[in-house]
C-alpha cells in the first residue's frame, strides 16, 4: 500500500477515535465506484462531523456539497444511504441510490455510501450504591459506556466525575442518568441530573422520598416538566428485591427507554449542534448547494451567492449577467 495511502487511513481512524471519545455524532462516507477520469477510488474515505465539516478524501470539491447534505441527513435520520453522482443521462438510475448530476466540467461518475455514526450509549451513575455499581457492571456487559463518580471503582469505566458535578460530561444522547444515592446528598445529586437535558433521569428509592424530593426540588427552582418527566421508582416492575434483580430491572428499563427512541440525533446535550440544512442553487452549474458548507462564496450587489467549485465562481464573477439571467 503507498505510504500516502496509509498516512490518510491512519488519519480517518485518528479522526474517528478522538470523535467517539468526545461522544460526538458524525458519518463517514467511502467511495464504493468511480468512472474515470474522477481521482478518486473506491476506498478513499471522508468523515462529516455534526457542523459539516470535513476529513479525508472521497474526490474533487464538486462532489462535498452532495456529500455533506446527505450526511447530515444520514445523522438526523440514524441511517445510511447510498449517493449516485453522475453526468445526467450518462448511467440508468440505480435502485436504492440518491441521484445527482455530476457538475464537475471533467465528468465522471461516484458512487458513495455514508453511514452515520451515533455515540455509544452512555450510562452515568451518581452515588456509590450496590445498586449504582451492579448497573454500571450490568451496562458494560451489553456493551454500554458508564460514567462514575470520583472514588468508585469499576474497570473499564469510560468517564469520572467530581461529586455530583456533570458540567465536564459529554451528555449526548443515548444518555441514561441513575441517582442512586441512598440517602448521601440525594438533594444535590438529583438537582444536578435534572439541570441536564438527558430525557431519561431516574432515582432509585420509595415513591414518600421521590416525592419529598420533588417538592423540594420545585422550590430550587427545577421546573416542573422536568420532575414529572423523572423515572421513580426506577426500572421496570419485575418485583424485584435484592440490588442485583433492581439493577436488573433499570437496566431493562434504559433499553427500552433506549430502543423507542428516534434512531438519529436526539434531544440530549448534544456536544457539536447538528448543522440546520439550507440549499441554494449554483447559478453557474445549477448544482444544489448546502449554505454555510460551501468555501466557494461570492457577492453581486447586494446577494450573495454560493458555488459548488472555485472554478463556478470564478466564471460567475467574470460574467455575472450571463449567469443571472439563469436563476429562478
Amino acid at each position: 500500500m503507498p505510504t500516502e495511502s496509509i498516512l490518510m487511513i491512519d488519519e480517518f481512524l485518528k479522526q474517528s477515535l478522538m470523535l467517539r471519545e468526545r461522544r460526538e455524532a458524525y458519518a463517514h462516507a467511502i467511495v464504493i465506484r468511480h468512472g474515470k477520469p474522477i481521482s478518486s477510488k473506491p476506498g478513499d474515505k471522508m468523515i462529516i462531523c455534526q457542523d459539516g465539516a470535513m476529513h479525508g478524501w472521497i474526490g474533487g470539491g464538486c462532489t462535498h456539497p452532495v456529500v455533506v447534505k446527505e450526511a447530515l441527513q444520514a445523522l438526523q435520520e440514524g441511517e445510511p444511504r447510498l449517493v449516485a453522482i453522475s453526468p445526467s443521462g450518462a448511467v440508468q438510475p440505480i435502485r436504492d441510490f440518491a441521484q445527482y448530476p455530476m457538475t464537475c466540467h471533467s465528468g465522471g461518475t461516484l458512487d458513495i455510501y455514508i453511514e452515520p455514526v451515533l455515540p455509544n450509549p452512555l450510562v452515568v451513575i451518581l452515588g456509590h450504591s450496590p445498586v449504582g455499581q451492579s448497573v454500571a457492571r450490568l451496562a458494560q456487559e451489553i456493551g454500554y459506556s458508564v460514567a462514575i463518580s470520583e472514588g468508585v471503582e469499576l474497570a473499564g469505566a469510560q468517564f469520572q466525575f467530581p461529586e455530583n458535578d456533570l458540567s465536564q460530561l459529554p451528555l449526548a444522547d443515548p444518555c441514561f442518568v441513575l441517582v442512586s444515592t441512598q440517602g448521601a446528598d440525594d438533594e444535590l445529586a438529583l438537582k444536578a441530573a435534572l439541570q441536564t437535558k438527558v430525557s431519561y433521569v431516574a432515582f432509585v428509592g420509595s415513591q414518600k422520598k421521590a416525592k419529598a424530593l420533588k417538592d423540594y426540588l420545585r422550590r430550587e427552582g427545577i421546573s416542573s416538566n422536568r420532575l414529572n418527566a423523572l423515572r421513580t421508582p426506577a426500572g421496570l416492575d419485575l418485583q424485584a428485591k435484592t440490588p442485583g434483580e433492581i439493577a436488573v430491572s433499570i437496566l431493562a428499563e434504559i433499553i427500552q427507554f433506549h430502543r423507542n427512541s428516534t434512531s438519529g440525533i436526539l434531544e440530549g446535550d448534544t456536544p457539536t449542534e447538528t448543522k440546520t440544512l439550507t440549499e441554494t442553487v449554483d447559478p453557474v452549474c445549477g448544482m444544489s448547494v448546502v449554505v454555510g458548507s460551501s468555501k466557494h462564496v461570492a457577492k453581486h450587489g447586494e446577494t450573495v451567492f454560493y458555488f459548488c467549485c472555485a472554478r463556478c465562481r470564478t466564471r460567475f464573477e467574470t460574467e455575472p449577467e450571463r449567469y443571472l439571467t439563469s436563476i429562478p
